[in-house]
């Protein structure tokens, strides 16, 4: 597995860890590390402003949490389901 791919598990795995999750978006690059809070700027657009390599965004959505990265070419995203969804699936196959 990547690095960028490492990260991003390791950015989600955090977040789930924290219960609420603010709107962050993590600039990575030589100048090191930068948080921005609520950015509704593409990632393309703060990687290129901030002059950053990768960037990851963490989003919560009725308690599932997001992490959308770039980093040259690659993208990724990762999304762990709520504890909500994750009763409902498992009660509609009945287990």
């Amino acid at each position: 597995m990547s690095r960028f791919a490492e990260q991003a598990e390791k950015i989600l795995a955090a977040a789930e860890s924290a219960g609420e999750c603010s709107p962050m978006t993590i600039l990575l690059g030589p100048q090191g590390i930068r948080m921005i809070a609520d950015s509704d700027w593409p990632l393309d657009s703060l990687l290129w402003h901030h002059g950053a390599e990768t960037a990851y965004r963490v989003t919560e959505r009725r308690g599932s949490i997001r992490v959308e990265g770039r980093e040259g070419s690659r993208r990724c995203l990762l999304e762990s389901n709520s504890a909500n969804s994750t009763a409902r699936l498992l009660l509609n196959r009945g287990i």
